[in-house]
């Protein structure tokens, strides 16, 4: 076990725990940061962000993270690759344990994300990530401007990104493997009754078409009651059967949701049921679930952070 106590440990290295660092850093509280499996979170799969402040003819998304990063070293943040596999919470300092040692921290913000829940069809994952498989509507719906495209899903979420797309796409084909949406009844009734919004009922996807030209041409169905598969002459796919957010070992302890996500104590975006530790990004929001979003809790967690810090540290 390392005798080093950190001030602030963050958990994470998307837009959430990269802004927590800027923040953190530039407060002189020398914060260490542990990068997961996928260091710059979701973002980095993302071929073009064109709704991230300040970049006015859009941003690459890898290239958005490691700017972020530079920035963060710039101001004495530290890098370690490596896995949180547990915790002990119930002491103070914290305890994360890392492969063959522990960390201990004053301050804890975990910023880990959510993963998208994907169907695991043929070509999804060869055409994932601006080859137009994509799992946000907010993020790329108006790179499909006058194109057809699909969404799959019947919940809430399926429903309102079909609505969201109706704004750029000329065809929104909405995939459900029943015969009528799980969404809330005014979200379905929005979503059916739309002009642009053709339902394909009792349908399921069974492949992704486009491997060998690069980008999607199309998505395979089959009808789950005729048996029957057609082929949608779609060139986007978008994929809203849920995420599953990145909790790890942290919950419990930490307190979090029916959905799984961690859930701030009431008044408070960022703050857990545990004092010092704070949560930011995907893995506690499921409502926006954008960068910008993302980095304003980093914002918020690394400045509520500093300031218990300030109280019980001095």
């Amino acid at each position: 076990m390392s005798s080093t106590v950190e001030n602030v440990v963050i958990i994470g290295t998307g837009c959430a725990g990269l802004t927590a660092a800027i923040y953190s850093a530039r407060a002189s509280l020398n914060p260490l940061v542990l990068e997961g499996p996928l260091p710059g979170g979701q973002l980095t799969t993302t071929s073009e962000v064109e709704n991230f402040p300040g970049f006015p003819h859009g941003v690459d998304g890898y290239q958005l993270t490691q700017n972020m990063r530079e920035q963060a070293t710039r101001f004495g943040t530290r890098f370690e690759q490596a896995l949180v596999t547990s915790v002990d919470f119930t002491t103070m300092p914290r305890k994360l344990v890392v492969a063959e040692r522990t960390i201990l921290a004053r301050t804890v913000i975990i910023a880990t994300g959510a993963s998208p829940r994907m169907t695991g069809i043929p070509g999804e994952k060869e055409l994932y990530g601006g080859k137009g498989v994509t799992t946000c509507a907010t993020c790329d719906g108006a790179f499909y401007r006058k194109m057809e495209v699909a969404v799959i899903g019947g919940g809430d979420s399926a429903a309102e990104e079909a609505l969201f797309l109706t704004r750029f796409a000329s065809k929104v084909y909405l995939i459900h493997r029943r015969d009528s949406l799980r969404a809330s009844k005014i979200m379905a009734d929005r979503a059916t009754s739309h002009e642009k919004i053709v339902p394909v009922w009792d349908s399921v996807p069974v492949e992704v078409l486009g491997v060998k030209e690069g980008s999607v041409s199309g998505l395979k169905v089959k009808n789950l009651k005729t048996h029957a598969e057609t082929v949608l002459p779609v060139k986007g796919v978008f994929i809203a059967i849920g995420h599953i957010p990145n909790t790890g070992p942290f919950a419990p302890p930490l307190a979090v949701d029916e959905g799984g996500y961690f859930k701030p104590q009431p008044g408070s975006q960022v703050q857990t049921n545990l004092p010092g530790i704070y949560v930011a990004g995907d893995c506690s929001d499921h409502v926006y679930r954008q960068a910008i979003t993302a980095a304003g809790m980093g914002c918020a967690a690394a400045i509520e952070a500093e300031r218990w810090l300030a109280e019980h540290h001095g």
